[in-house]
Protein backbone atom coordinates (compact mmCIF):
# COMPACT_ATOMS: atom_id res chain seq x y z
CA UNK A 1 0.00 0.00 0.00
CA UNK A 2 1.58 3.34 -1.07
CA UNK A 3 1.37 5.73 2.30
CA UNK A 4 0.94 9.34 1.58
CA UNK A 5 1.55 11.76 4.29
CA UNK A 6 0.76 15.49 4.82
CA UNK A 7 3.85 17.21 4.79
CA UNK A 8 2.67 20.22 6.82
CA UNK A 9 -0.94 21.04 8.08
CA UNK A 10 0.04 24.41 9.24
CA UNK A 11 2.90 27.01 9.30
CA UNK A 12 4.91 26.99 12.62
CA UNK A 13 4.00 30.35 14.02
CA UNK A 14 7.38 31.25 13.87
CA UNK A 15 7.02 30.72 10.36
CA UNK A 16 3.93 32.18 10.01
CA UNK A 17 5.69 35.27 11.87
CA UNK A 18 8.03 35.85 9.74
CA UNK A 19 6.20 35.34 6.51
CA UNK A 20 3.84 37.70 7.65
CA UNK A 21 6.80 40.19 7.71
CA UNK A 22 7.90 39.79 4.46
CA UNK A 23 4.51 39.90 3.42
CA UNK A 24 3.71 43.36 4.69
CA UNK A 25 7.40 44.91 3.77
CA UNK A 26 6.63 43.30 -0.05
CA UNK A 27 2.39 44.68 -0.02
CA UNK A 28 4.34 48.52 1.00
CA UNK A 29 6.43 48.16 -1.46
CA UNK A 30 4.16 46.92 -4.33
CA UNK A 31 1.83 50.37 -3.10
CA UNK A 32 4.62 52.64 -3.23
CA UNK A 33 5.61 51.59 -6.86
CA UNK A 34 2.35 50.42 -8.52
CA UNK A 35 3.97 46.83 -9.53
CA UNK A 36 3.66 43.44 -7.28
CA UNK A 37 6.32 42.73 -5.62
CA UNK A 38 7.01 38.58 -4.77
CA UNK A 39 7.57 37.62 -0.70
CA UNK A 40 9.57 34.97 -0.03
CA UNK A 41 10.36 32.76 3.10
CA UNK A 42 13.28 29.83 3.40
CA UNK A 43 12.39 27.48 6.11
CA UNK A 44 14.00 23.89 7.74
CA UNK A 45 12.49 20.90 6.44
CA UNK A 46 12.54 17.67 7.93
CA UNK A 47 15.88 15.69 6.51
CA UNK A 48 13.85 12.93 5.56
CA UNK A 49 11.90 14.62 3.07
CA UNK A 50 12.24 13.57 -1.18
CA UNK A 51 11.49 16.37 -2.88
CA UNK A 52 10.40 14.88 -5.88
CA UNK A 53 8.25 12.71 -4.16
CA UNK A 54 6.90 15.95 -2.85
CA UNK A 55 6.21 17.06 -6.22
CA UNK A 56 5.18 14.00 -7.88
CA UNK A 57 1.92 13.73 -4.76
CA UNK A 58 1.20 18.02 -4.61
CA UNK A 59 1.11 19.27 -8.32
CA UNK A 60 -1.86 20.18 -9.57
CA UNK A 61 -3.41 19.69 -13.09
CA UNK A 62 -1.28 21.67 -15.55
CA UNK A 63 0.46 23.70 -13.10
CA UNK A 64 4.17 23.65 -13.79
CA UNK A 65 6.92 22.06 -12.13
CA UNK A 66 10.43 21.06 -12.13
CA UNK A 67 12.85 18.15 -10.46
CA UNK A 68 16.16 17.90 -10.89
CA UNK A 69 18.34 15.33 -9.04
CA UNK A 70 22.64 14.14 -9.38
CA UNK A 71 22.01 11.81 -6.04
CA UNK A 72 25.74 11.19 -6.40
CA UNK A 73 26.37 14.63 -5.55
CA UNK A 74 25.76 14.59 -1.82
CA UNK A 75 22.24 13.22 -2.77
CA UNK A 76 21.52 17.00 -4.35
CA UNK A 77 17.98 17.44 -5.34
CA UNK A 78 16.00 20.22 -6.31
CA UNK A 79 12.01 20.34 -6.88
CA UNK A 80 9.41 23.23 -7.18
CA UNK A 81 5.64 23.35 -7.60
CA UNK A 82 3.53 26.13 -9.42
CA UNK A 83 4.87 29.79 -10.26
CA UNK A 84 4.75 33.41 -8.60
CA UNK A 85 6.30 35.04 -11.84
CA UNK A 86 6.55 33.69 -15.41
CA UNK A 87 9.52 34.90 -17.45
CA UNK A 88 9.85 33.76 -21.54
CA UNK A 89 11.65 34.99 -24.37
CA UNK A 90 12.45 34.25 -28.16
CA UNK A 91 15.01 35.15 -30.29
CA UNK A 92 18.94 35.37 -30.24
CA UNK A 93 19.22 37.52 -26.99
CA UNK A 94 16.74 35.12 -24.79
CA UNK A 95 19.18 34.03 -22.65
CA UNK A 96 20.28 38.43 -21.67
CA UNK A 97 16.23 38.74 -21.96
CA UNK A 98 15.78 36.01 -19.48
CA UNK A 99 18.46 37.08 -17.28
CA UNK A 100 17.41 41.01 -16.89
CA UNK A 101 13.95 40.44 -16.48
CA UNK A 102 15.13 37.94 -13.52
CA UNK A 103 17.49 40.19 -11.64
CA UNK A 104 14.37 42.82 -11.61
CA UNK A 105 12.19 40.17 -10.23
CA UNK A 106 15.09 39.40 -7.51
CA UNK A 107 16.11 42.67 -6.72
CA UNK A 108 12.81 44.15 -5.71
CA UNK A 109 11.76 40.92 -3.71
CA UNK A 110 11.22 40.62 -0.19
CA UNK A 111 12.89 37.31 0.94
CA UNK A 112 15.27 36.33 3.94
CA UNK A 113 19.00 37.65 3.82
CA UNK A 114 20.98 34.12 3.27
CA UNK A 115 22.55 33.87 6.90
CA UNK A 116 18.47 33.63 7.83
CA UNK A 117 18.22 30.46 5.76
CA UNK A 118 19.77 27.99 9.27
CA UNK A 119 18.25 30.52 11.24
CA UNK A 120 16.51 28.25 14.80
CA UNK A 121 13.19 28.47 15.62
CA UNK A 122 11.56 28.30 12.60
CA UNK A 123 11.43 25.16 10.68
CA UNK A 124 8.62 23.43 8.94
CA UNK A 125 8.23 20.28 11.47
CA UNK A 126 10.95 18.71 13.15
CA UNK A 127 14.12 20.13 13.41
CA UNK A 128 17.00 18.21 10.79
CA UNK A 129 18.82 16.03 12.49
CA UNK A 130 22.57 16.09 12.16
CA UNK A 131 23.42 13.18 10.19
CA UNK A 132 23.82 12.46 6.01
CA UNK A 133 22.26 9.98 4.70
CA UNK A 134 22.46 9.21 1.48
CA UNK A 135 20.73 7.18 -1.31
CA UNK A 136 21.63 3.81 -1.11
CA UNK A 137 22.30 3.81 2.51
CA UNK A 138 25.88 6.17 1.81
CA UNK A 139 26.80 8.11 5.00
CA UNK A 140 28.89 11.52 3.94
CA UNK A 141 29.52 14.78 5.84
CA UNK A 142 27.43 16.27 8.62
CA UNK A 143 24.92 18.73 6.83
CA UNK A 144 26.02 22.27 7.01
CA UNK A 145 29.81 21.83 7.06
CA UNK A 146 30.19 23.27 3.56
CA UNK A 147 28.79 26.26 5.72
CA UNK A 148 25.78 26.84 4.02
CA UNK A 149 21.85 25.93 3.21
CA UNK A 150 21.93 23.23 0.26
CA UNK A 151 22.28 25.13 -3.19
CA UNK A 152 19.38 26.20 -5.27
CA UNK A 153 18.10 27.37 -0.98
CA UNK A 154 16.17 30.30 -1.34
CA UNK A 155 14.38 32.21 -4.03
CA UNK A 156 15.06 30.56 -7.46
CA UNK A 157 14.25 30.92 -10.98
CA UNK A 158 14.18 27.15 -12.75
CA UNK A 159 12.96 26.24 -16.52
CA UNK A 160 14.74 25.52 -19.59
CA UNK A 161 16.11 27.01 -23.07
CA UNK A 162 15.63 25.57 -26.69
CA UNK A 163 18.51 24.50 -28.56
CA UNK A 164 17.25 26.72 -31.02
CA UNK A 165 16.83 31.25 -30.36
CA UNK A 166 13.19 30.42 -31.87
CA UNK A 167 12.89 26.52 -30.99
CA UNK A 168 9.95 24.46 -29.62
CA UNK A 169 7.82 26.08 -32.54
CA UNK A 170 6.22 22.95 -33.59
CA UNK A 171 3.13 21.68 -32.20
CA UNK A 172 4.85 18.57 -30.66
CA UNK A 173 6.68 21.22 -28.27
CA UNK A 174 3.43 23.49 -27.65
CA UNK A 175 4.46 24.96 -23.82
CA UNK A 176 7.51 25.21 -24.46
CA UNK A 177 8.95 28.13 -25.44
CA UNK A 178 12.36 29.47 -26.67
CA UNK A 179 13.11 30.52 -22.92
CA UNK A 180 10.61 29.75 -19.84
CA UNK A 181 11.60 30.44 -16.31
CA UNK A 182 9.19 30.46 -13.40
CA UNK A 183 9.76 31.62 -10.03
CA UNK A 184 7.90 28.81 -8.02
CA UNK A 185 5.25 28.86 -5.10
CA UNK A 186 7.29 26.28 -3.63
CA UNK A 187 10.72 24.68 -3.96
CA UNK A 188 12.32 22.25 -1.78
CA UNK A 189 16.61 21.83 -1.63
CA UNK A 190 18.39 19.25 -0.38
CA UNK A 191 22.02 18.52 0.09
CA UNK A 192 23.03 15.43 2.63
CA UNK A 193 20.50 15.13 4.52
CA UNK A 194 19.54 19.44 4.87
CA UNK A 195 16.25 20.00 3.30
CA UNK A 196 15.30 23.11 2.87
CA UNK A 197 11.54 24.44 1.71
CA UNK A 198 11.13 27.81 0.24
CA UNK A 199 7.72 29.64 -0.20
CA UNK A 200 7.14 32.70 -2.31
CA UNK A 201 3.64 34.35 -2.89
CA UNK A 202 3.12 37.24 -5.59
CA UNK A 203 2.02 40.60 -3.62
CA UNK A 204 0.09 42.99 -5.35
CA UNK A 205 -0.84 46.15 -4.62
CA UNK A 206 -4.69 45.74 -3.93
CA UNK A 207 -4.00 42.52 -1.71
CA UNK A 208 -3.87 42.23 2.01
CA UNK A 209 -1.92 40.48 4.29
CA UNK A 210 -4.39 38.49 5.56
CA UNK A 211 -5.19 37.12 1.99
CA UNK A 212 -1.72 36.42 0.57
CA UNK A 213 -1.12 34.61 3.92
CA UNK A 214 -4.15 32.76 3.23
CA UNK A 215 -2.98 31.51 0.05
CA UNK A 216 0.37 30.35 1.16
CA UNK A 217 -1.15 28.52 3.97
CA UNK A 218 -3.51 26.94 1.88
CA UNK A 219 -0.84 25.33 -0.59
CA UNK A 220 1.31 24.42 2.29
CA UNK A 221 -1.55 22.62 3.68
CA UNK A 222 -2.01 20.35 0.56
CA UNK A 223 1.64 19.58 0.25
CA UNK A 224 2.20 15.47 0.36
CA UNK A 225 4.59 13.25 0.26
CA UNK A 226 4.51 9.55 -1.32
CA UNK A 227 6.78 7.44 -2.36
CA UNK A 228 7.33 7.97 -6.19
CA UNK A 229 5.05 5.92 -8.73
CA UNK A 230 6.75 2.43 -10.22
CA UNK A 231 6.69 1.55 -13.95
CA UNK A 232 3.86 -1.26 -15.03
CA UNK A 233 6.36 -3.83 -15.23
CA UNK A 234 3.61 -5.78 -17.90
CA UNK A 235 1.27 -3.40 -20.17
CA UNK A 236 -1.87 -4.33 -21.21
CA UNK A 237 -0.47 -3.21 -24.48
CA UNK A 238 2.62 -3.30 -25.84
CA UNK A 239 4.75 -0.19 -26.83
CA UNK A 240 4.98 1.09 -30.44
CA UNK A 241 8.64 2.30 -31.36
CA UNK A 242 8.60 4.35 -34.63
CA UNK A 243 11.24 6.79 -35.72
CA UNK A 244 10.38 10.26 -37.27
CA UNK A 245 12.44 9.51 -40.21
CA UNK A 246 13.68 6.16 -41.58
CA UNK A 247 17.43 5.77 -40.70
CA UNK A 248 18.28 5.81 -44.41
CA UNK A 249 17.64 9.48 -43.64
CA UNK A 250 19.62 10.03 -41.22
CA UNK A 251 22.93 8.27 -42.64
CA UNK A 252 21.97 10.53 -46.03
CA UNK A 253 22.19 13.38 -43.55
CA UNK A 254 25.34 12.47 -41.75
CA UNK A 255 27.40 11.68 -45.28
CA UNK A 256 26.30 15.08 -46.44
CA UNK A 257 27.96 16.93 -43.43
CA UNK A 258 31.10 14.66 -43.83
CA UNK A 259 30.94 16.05 -47.36
CA UNK A 260 30.80 19.70 -46.23
CA UNK A 261 33.09 19.17 -43.35
CA UNK A 262 35.83 17.68 -46.34
CA UNK A 263 34.95 20.79 -48.57
CA UNK A 264 36.59 23.17 -45.81
CA UNK A 265 35.20 25.78 -43.51
CA UNK A 266 33.47 23.17 -41.02
CA UNK A 267 34.89 21.58 -37.97
CA UNK A 268 32.18 19.71 -37.32
CA UNK A 269 28.49 19.40 -36.25
CA UNK A 270 26.03 17.51 -34.72
CA UNK A 271 23.19 16.02 -35.95
CA UNK A 272 20.01 14.17 -34.33
CA UNK A 273 17.50 12.00 -34.91
CA UNK A 274 14.03 11.40 -32.80
CA UNK A 275 12.08 8.29 -32.13
CA UNK A 276 8.76 7.99 -30.79
CA UNK A 277 7.52 5.59 -28.77
CA UNK A 278 3.69 4.92 -28.21
CA UNK A 279 2.33 3.40 -25.34
CA UNK A 280 -0.83 1.78 -24.53
CA UNK A 281 -1.43 4.22 -21.40
CA UNK A 282 -0.02 7.82 -20.95
CA UNK A 283 3.54 7.80 -20.14
CA UNK A 284 3.93 8.71 -16.08
CA UNK A 285 6.86 11.21 -15.88
CA UNK A 286 7.06 10.70 -11.86
CA UNK A 287 7.60 7.16 -12.17
CA UNK A 288 10.17 7.62 -15.52
CA UNK A 289 12.59 10.20 -13.35
CA UNK A 290 12.26 7.13 -10.20
CA UNK A 291 13.89 4.74 -12.92
CA UNK A 292 16.15 7.22 -13.91
CA UNK A 293 17.68 8.45 -11.08
CA UNK A 294 18.41 5.08 -9.42
CA UNK A 295 19.77 4.05 -13.26
CA UNK A 296 21.97 6.74 -13.78
CA UNK A 297 22.78 8.28 -10.21
CA UNK A 298 25.99 10.35 -11.83
CA UNK A 299 23.81 12.11 -14.42
CA UNK A 300 21.26 15.07 -13.90
CA UNK A 301 18.19 13.65 -14.06
CA UNK A 302 15.69 16.27 -14.37
CA UNK A 303 12.01 16.95 -14.90
CA UNK A 304 10.06 19.73 -16.13
CA UNK A 305 6.61 19.81 -16.79
CA UNK A 306 4.94 22.42 -18.45
CA UNK A 307 1.52 21.98 -18.90
CA UNK A 308 -0.03 18.68 -20.11
CA UNK A 309 3.40 17.70 -20.89
CA UNK A 310 6.78 16.42 -19.56
CA UNK A 311 10.68 17.00 -20.39
CA UNK A 312 12.67 14.75 -18.68
CA UNK A 313 15.99 13.41 -19.31
CA UNK A 314 18.91 11.60 -17.07
CA UNK A 315 21.68 13.85 -18.92
CA UNK A 316 25.54 13.29 -18.40
CA UNK A 317 26.37 17.03 -19.30
CA UNK A 318 26.75 20.35 -17.46
CA UNK A 319 26.28 23.36 -19.37
CA UNK A 320 28.29 25.54 -16.91
CA UNK A 321 27.92 25.98 -12.89
CA UNK A 322 28.62 29.36 -11.22
CA UNK A 323 29.72 29.60 -7.49
CA UNK A 324 30.24 33.33 -6.59
CA UNK A 325 33.33 33.89 -9.08
CA UNK A 326 34.11 30.44 -9.62
CA UNK A 327 32.47 29.03 -13.15
CA UNK A 328 32.68 25.47 -13.57
CA UNK A 329 31.89 23.03 -16.83
CA UNK A 330 32.66 19.60 -18.75
CA UNK A 331 33.58 19.09 -22.43
CA UNK A 332 32.40 16.19 -23.01
CA UNK A 333 32.50 14.14 -26.34
CA UNK A 334 33.41 10.83 -28.23
CA UNK A 335 31.52 7.93 -26.89
CA UNK A 336 31.39 4.19 -26.71
CA UNK A 337 29.43 1.65 -25.10
CA UNK A 338 29.68 -0.26 -21.99
CA UNK A 339 30.20 -4.24 -21.78
CA UNK A 340 29.24 -6.06 -18.19
CA UNK A 341 32.88 -8.13 -18.76
CA UNK A 342 35.54 -5.50 -16.76
CA UNK A 343 38.09 -6.29 -18.60
CA UNK A 344 35.93 -6.02 -22.14
CA UNK A 345 35.06 -2.41 -20.75
CA UNK A 346 38.65 -1.47 -20.03
CA UNK A 347 39.44 -2.16 -23.46
CA UNK A 348 36.70 -0.17 -24.89
CA UNK A 349 37.40 2.68 -23.12
CA UNK A 350 41.53 2.86 -23.95
CA UNK A 351 40.16 2.46 -27.32
CA UNK A 352 37.97 5.22 -26.80
CA UNK A 353 41.16 7.24 -25.38
CA UNK A 354 43.40 6.41 -28.28
CA UNK A 355 41.02 7.30 -30.67
CA UNK A 356 42.16 9.48 -33.51
CA UNK A 357 38.25 10.79 -34.16
CA UNK A 358 36.86 10.80 -30.94
CA UNK A 359 39.52 12.77 -29.82
CA UNK A 360 39.32 15.59 -32.14
CA UNK A 361 35.79 15.63 -31.69
CA UNK A 362 36.04 16.34 -27.89
CA UNK A 363 39.08 19.03 -28.79
CA UNK A 364 37.08 20.71 -30.55
CA UNK A 365 34.33 21.34 -27.12
CA UNK A 366 37.27 21.88 -25.07
CA UNK A 367 38.82 24.57 -27.04
CA UNK A 368 35.66 26.64 -27.49
CA UNK A 369 34.64 26.57 -23.92
CA UNK A 370 38.34 27.85 -22.85
CA UNK A 371 38.30 30.56 -25.58
CA UNK A 372 35.10 31.46 -24.40
CA UNK A 373 35.53 31.58 -20.70
CA UNK A 374 39.17 33.22 -20.93
CA UNK A 375 37.32 36.26 -22.35
CA UNK A 376 35.87 36.71 -18.86
CA UNK A 377 37.74 35.26 -16.65
CA UNK A 378 41.28 35.58 -14.77
CA UNK A 379 41.83 32.12 -15.11
CA UNK A 380 40.76 29.05 -16.64
CA UNK A 381 42.30 25.84 -15.89
CA UNK A 382 42.00 22.05 -17.82
CA UNK A 383 43.82 18.81 -17.63
CA UNK A 384 45.85 18.17 -20.96
CA UNK A 385 44.16 14.86 -21.34
CA UNK A 386 40.61 13.72 -20.99
CA UNK A 387 39.70 11.21 -18.53
CA UNK A 388 36.70 8.56 -19.21
CA UNK A 389 33.51 9.64 -17.39
CA UNK A 390 31.29 6.11 -17.64
CA UNK A 391 27.57 5.68 -17.25
CA UNK A 392 25.38 2.93 -16.85
CA UNK A 393 25.15 2.21 -20.86
CA UNK A 394 28.03 4.31 -22.20
CA UNK A 395 31.29 5.95 -21.82
CA UNK A 396 32.50 9.64 -22.47
CA UNK A 397 35.41 10.95 -23.18
CA UNK A 398 35.58 14.34 -20.57
CA UNK A 399 37.78 17.81 -20.23
CA UNK A 400 36.59 19.77 -16.78
CA UNK A 401 37.26 23.22 -16.90
CA UNK A 402 36.90 25.83 -14.14
CA UNK A 403 37.33 29.43 -14.68
CA UNK A 404 38.38 32.48 -11.93
CA UNK A 405 35.69 34.85 -12.82
CA UNK A 406 37.13 38.46 -13.75
CA UNK A 407 33.66 40.22 -12.90
CA UNK A 408 30.49 39.25 -11.88
CA UNK A 409 28.55 37.05 -14.73
CA UNK A 410 25.33 35.50 -13.92
CA UNK A 411 24.48 31.57 -14.14
CA UNK A 412 22.12 32.80 -17.24
CA UNK A 413 24.45 35.09 -18.48
CA UNK A 414 27.38 32.80 -18.83
CA UNK A 415 24.62 29.89 -19.77
CA UNK A 416 23.99 31.95 -23.31
CA UNK A 417 27.65 32.55 -23.85
CA UNK A 418 28.36 28.82 -24.45
CA UNK A 419 25.21 27.71 -25.79
CA UNK A 420 25.21 25.74 -28.13
CA UNK A 421 29.01 24.49 -27.37
CA UNK A 422 30.07 22.22 -30.04
CA UNK A 423 28.95 19.13 -27.97
CA UNK A 424 25.50 19.67 -29.36
CA UNK A 425 26.21 22.44 -32.09
CA UNK A 426 28.60 22.73 -34.60
CA UNK A 427 32.42 24.32 -34.98
CA UNK A 428 32.32 27.07 -36.20
CA UNK A 429 29.53 28.46 -33.96
CA UNK A 430 27.58 29.92 -36.82
CA UNK A 431 27.35 26.83 -38.93
CA UNK A 432 24.63 25.51 -36.50
CA UNK A 433 22.06 27.42 -39.15
CA UNK A 434 22.84 24.14 -41.32
CA UNK A 435 21.66 21.83 -38.81
CA UNK A 436 17.98 22.03 -39.25
CA UNK A 437 18.53 21.38 -42.89
CA UNK A 438 20.26 18.39 -41.94
CA UNK A 439 17.89 16.76 -39.22
CA UNK A 440 14.59 17.97 -40.76
CA UNK A 441 13.25 17.96 -37.15
CA UNK A 442 12.85 20.92 -34.45
CA UNK A 443 14.69 20.25 -31.40
CA UNK A 444 12.69 22.07 -29.04
CA UNK A 445 14.32 22.06 -25.38
CA UNK A 446 16.30 18.42 -26.62
CA UNK A 447 20.46 19.98 -26.24
CA UNK A 448 19.15 23.16 -24.74
CA UNK A 449 19.76 24.40 -21.54
CA UNK A 450 18.09 23.30 -18.50
CA UNK A 451 18.57 24.55 -14.89
CA UNK A 452 18.21 27.01 -12.59
CA UNK A 453 19.41 30.44 -10.64
CA UNK A 454 18.83 32.04 -7.55
CA UNK A 455 19.12 35.55 -6.54
CA UNK A 456 23.23 35.81 -5.66
CA UNK A 457 22.69 34.60 -9.65
CA UNK A 458 24.58 31.59 -8.54
CA UNK A 459 23.06 28.17 -10.49
CA UNK A 460 23.78 25.75 -12.68
CA UNK A 461 22.59 24.63 -15.99
CA UNK A 462 22.47 20.94 -18.17
CA UNK A 463 22.24 19.57 -21.59
CA UNK A 464 18.86 18.51 -22.38
CA UNK A 465 20.41 15.08 -23.36
CA UNK A 466 19.18 11.69 -23.14
CA UNK A 467 16.06 12.65 -22.69
CA UNK A 468 12.54 12.75 -24.00
CA UNK A 469 9.23 14.49 -24.01
CA UNK A 470 5.99 12.79 -22.89
CA UNK A 471 2.47 13.94 -23.91
CA UNK A 472 0.12 11.70 -23.00
CA UNK A 473 0.70 8.09 -24.75
CA UNK A 474 3.40 9.32 -26.71
CA UNK A 475 7.14 10.30 -25.44
CA UNK A 476 9.74 11.44 -28.24
CA UNK A 477 13.19 10.68 -27.86
CA UNK A 478 16.41 12.42 -29.40
CA UNK A 479 19.63 11.12 -29.89
CA UNK A 480 23.05 12.77 -31.83
CA UNK A 481 26.13 12.35 -32.34
CA UNK A 482 29.17 14.69 -33.50
CA UNK A 483 30.21 14.48 -37.21
CA UNK A 484 33.72 14.97 -38.02
CA UNK A 485 35.67 14.21 -41.47
CA UNK A 486 36.71 10.85 -40.01
CA UNK A 487 33.11 9.96 -39.31
CA UNK A 488 31.08 6.78 -40.89
CA UNK A 489 27.78 7.58 -41.01
CA UNK A 490 26.26 4.08 -40.51
CA UNK A 491 28.65 4.00 -37.47
CA UNK A 492 27.06 7.02 -36.32
CA UNK A 493 23.61 5.72 -36.29
CA UNK A 494 24.75 2.71 -34.50
CA UNK A 495 25.76 5.12 -32.09
CA UNK A 496 22.14 7.06 -32.10
CA UNK A 497 21.14 3.85 -31.05
CA UNK A 498 23.25 3.11 -28.17
CA UNK A 499 22.35 6.65 -26.80
CA UNK A 500 18.65 6.17 -27.02
CA UNK A 501 19.01 2.67 -24.93
CA UNK A 502 19.20 5.38 -21.60
CA UNK A 503 15.46 5.92 -22.16
CA UNK A 504 14.09 3.20 -24.65
CA UNK A 505 14.23 0.50 -22.72
CA UNK A 506 12.28 2.87 -20.14
CA UNK A 507 9.69 4.00 -21.98
CA UNK A 508 8.90 0.63 -24.40
CA UNK A 509 9.56 -1.81 -22.09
Amino acid sequence: MTVVRDLMPVLAPAARERLGMRVGEALRRARAGGDAVVAAVTLPAAPGIDPAAVVAASRRAGEPWFALEQPEREGFALATLGSVVDIEAHGPGRFAEVAQTWRRVSATAVTDPPEAHDAAGASLGERPRREAVFPGGRHGREPGSRGGPPPGAGLIAVGGFAFAPDGGRSPAWAGFPPAALTVPEVSLARRGGEVRMTLAALVAPDDTPEGVLARVESRVAQLREAPLPLLDPAPAERARVTGAMPPEHYVSAVARAVERICAGGLDKVVLAREVAVHAGADHDPAAILSVLREAFPGCYVFGVGRGDAAFVAASPELLVRREGQRASTVALAGSTRRSADPAVDDHLGEQLLRSAKDREEQAIVARRIERTLRERSVWVTAPEEPVLVRMANIQHLATPIRAQLAEPVGALDLAGLLHPTPAVGAEPREAVRMIPELEGMDRGWYAGAIGWTDAAEDGEFCVGLRCALLRGPVARLYAGVGVVRDSDPTAELAETEMKLEALLPVLAG
